[in-house]
């Protein structure tokens, strides 16, 4: 017999700013298996439940991590539910929606190489309470010899699909070209039927058979190029795509320009008339200063922290969201759109702020959209395979000696206005930019955020930042 607690804390797995992340060697079958054990002993304490949902990414490693987890369910007699190659969102909704907890197997945008679980509760995403819990609460299990194959339940796509296709009186992107960038997408065999089901041409590109890690937050000068050719060769209105999982969006304009996550965000959230929000200290500050909100809280990053924030919000608010700088939009409440109930959703979801933003799109184009919101730029970008202790020890310094870090980091007489360090450090100058320093949650990489009245010198400030860095190890 195993012990849950034994296996996990010799697993080199750990929780990152949302869900448990490792290499792939890591996740061998045992410790899959321990973490479904310890998952279910933590859920049972609270919730009464018989069957679990599983879905999966397109990772060469997830469908066999998810045998696993459906192994260690077999051994608890409870029947896991296998809905296959499935977005993270449309797990959760139909999970939370059938009132039973779900795991999803994936790595998000991090290399193929690596992976990850996300668990959900039957009442939405786990809290960080809920991670200390995984991983101390000891429960004996049989090591795992026999891994069941796994039928797919197709249930789940169509309701996730049924949530926004139902959601507008038209199929109000009639007459428009809608280009989806497919790669490796968990939700690319979805997005064509339901875009085609609101009116829209699609024209699918470039789906891959192997697995590409896009990262929302960084998005590649490769994929900007894509982005303007793809528009430009076949007069798109717009284009969509998705990271691994289908949590976080990318949506470009129709000149090609990718959005920035947060600012899609905002744009969602002022569509939809929501009163409070809960976004990560990294989003931009344009949010604050379009003055659309009734109240805008800045949690650490992380889908956990910002749901954490949705109970005080609740208190005084109706509608309720929140989204993250890598463009995740977590729906708080159930809200009013069109005479028509929209439930709330709170996790990462892509597809809600993509649909919207098209939506208002009908009556004015997504650049002169974006153009109204205050001028505020931000540009973003890491160094990878930096180790976590560098990140945190950089960090120390810049909280010990912010003046003398800047200095350190190519940044010569600088007056700071505010030191934040409500995740990672993040330093605004008098003139209003911002440079912000974090180690990843979910991969040894050192993040670098910057905001400024433009996006030359966005990208300047983390050029100069990462490139000191760099020539400091």
């Amino acid at each position: 017999m195993l012990q849950t607690s034994d296996v996990l804390a010799n697993s080199g797995v750990a929780f990152g700013t949302s869900g448990a992340r490792g290499l792939v060697s890591q996740f061998t079958p045992n410790v899959c298996a321990a973490f479904t054990h310890a998952f279910v002993a933590v859920m049972k304490q609270a919730f009464n439940f018989k069957q679990l949902a599983i879905a999966i990414d397109n990772r060469p490693s997830s469908y066999a991590m998810a045998m696993s987890c459906a192994a260690a369910l077999e051994q608890l007699d409870i029947e896991p539910i296998y809905y296959g190659v499935l977005p993270t969102p449309a797990l959760a909704y139909v999970a939370m929606q059938d009132n039973i907890p779900c795991i999803m197997v994936t790595g998000s945008h991090i290399p193929f190489d690596r992976n990850g679980l996300k668990f959900y509760r039957p009442d939405g995403e786990i809290s960080k309470m809920d991670e200390k819990n995984i991983l101390s609460v000891s429960v004996e299990f049989n090591e795992c010899e026999h891994l069941p194959e796994l039928t797919v339940n197709n249930d789940a796509a169509k309701r996730y699909i049924a949530r926004y296709s139902t959601l507008f009186s038209t199929p109000f992107l009639t007459g428009k070209r809608i280009g989806i960038y497919e790669h490796s997408s968990s939700g690319r065999d979805l997005y064509a039927s339901l875009f085609t089901q609101l009116g829209a041409e699609v024209i699918s590109l470039e789906r891959s058979d192997v697995f590409v890690p896009i990262d929302t937050e960084a998005v590649s000068d490769a994929d900007k190029i894509k982005a303007k050719n793809w528009v430009a060769e076949y007069k798109l209105d717009a284009l969509f795509s998705t990271d691994g999982d289908g949590d976080r969006p990318l949506l470009a304009d129709e000149n090609g320009e990718w959005l920035r996550g947060d600012i899609l965000g905002l744009l969602c959230a002022k569509q939809l008339k929501i009163e409070a929000l809960a976004v990560p200290v990294s989003c931009n500050t344009a949010i604050e200063k379009s003055q659309v909100f009734k109240l805008v809280k800045r949690t650490k990053i992380g889908s956990p922290y910002v749901i954490a924030a949705f109970d005080d919000l609740a208190q005084q608010y109706k509608s309720i969201a929140g989204f993250e700088a890598n463009g995740g939009f977590l729906l708080g409440s159930d809200i009013n759109f069109q005479d028509k109930i929209l439930k709330a959703l709170p996790t990462r979801d892509a597809l809600l702020p993509a649909l919207i933003l098209l939506f208002a799109a009908i009556k004015t184009p997504i650049s002169t959209l974006v153009a109204e919101l205050p001028e505020r730029y931000t540009y973003s970008d890491r160094i990878q395979n930096f180790a976590t202790q560098k990140s945190k020890l950089i960090i120390k310094q810049g909280l010990d000696e912010p003046l003398g870090l800047l200095k350190l980091l190519g940044f010569n007489n600088i007056e700071l206005a505010n030191v934040d360090d409500t995740d990672g450090l993040r330093m605004t100058f008098v003139d209003d930019r911002i440079v912000h320093l974090r180690p990843s949650g979910n991969a040894p990489e050192l993040r670098c955020y910057a905001e400024a009245n433009t996006v030359a010198i966005a990208k300047q400030c983390v050029e100069l930042a990462l490139k000191n860095v760099n020539k400091g190890q």
